[in-house]
């Protein structure tokens, strides 16, 4: 078996390279508006997003894990801080008693929706208005292939 690694080319690595930076600065620059702006932070956001798209606001906790591609002893410490500022509740899971449930509580609701329009915003003049209408359609088709590639390929 060869160990020896397919090196980047030139091209592939400068893409790659501009492909991190771009998404390093775009994150960051977002997390501190967001935090400047608001009463959350970008991981906060973040789990709130993830709570506000699932069904009746709940997620089991190791489903939000998956769907963030966080740590689990991460999203722990986040939901924790989140439940101190009742901006979430843990439920214990029904089902088999071993999981819970995170659930959006009317002040996390209340939170994303002060929040979302400076994020919305913040996305609009950093992102959308850098590219033309053709660019974002190719972003987003590039996007999609490699989420599916992901999706597709074990940890």
């Amino acid at each position: 078996m060869n160990n020896t690694p397919q090196w980047l080319s030139p091209e592939e690595y400068a893409a790659w390279r501009e492909f991190i930076r771009m998404q390093e600065k775009l994150v960051g620059r977002l997390s501190r508006l967001m935090q400047a702006e608001s009463s959350l932070s970008a991981a906060d956001f973040v789990v709130l997003v993830e709570l506000t798209e699932a069904p009746e606001g709940r997620l089991r906790f190791m489903d939000l894990v998956k769907a963030v591609e966080w740590e689990k002893s991460r999203m722990s410490h986040q939901i924790t801080r989140m439940t101190k500022r009742g901006l979430v509740v843990r439920e214990e899971c029904a089902d088999d008693g071993r999981g819970a449930f995170i659930v959006i509580t009317p002040a996390g609701r209340e939170a994303i929706a002060a929040a979302a329009p400076r994020h919305v915003e913040a996305v609009r003049r950093l992102f959308i208005e850098a590219l033309t209408p053709e660019e974002l359609d190719s972003v987003a088709h590039v996007s999609r292939r490699v989420l599916e590639r992901l999706e597709e390929m074990p940890c």
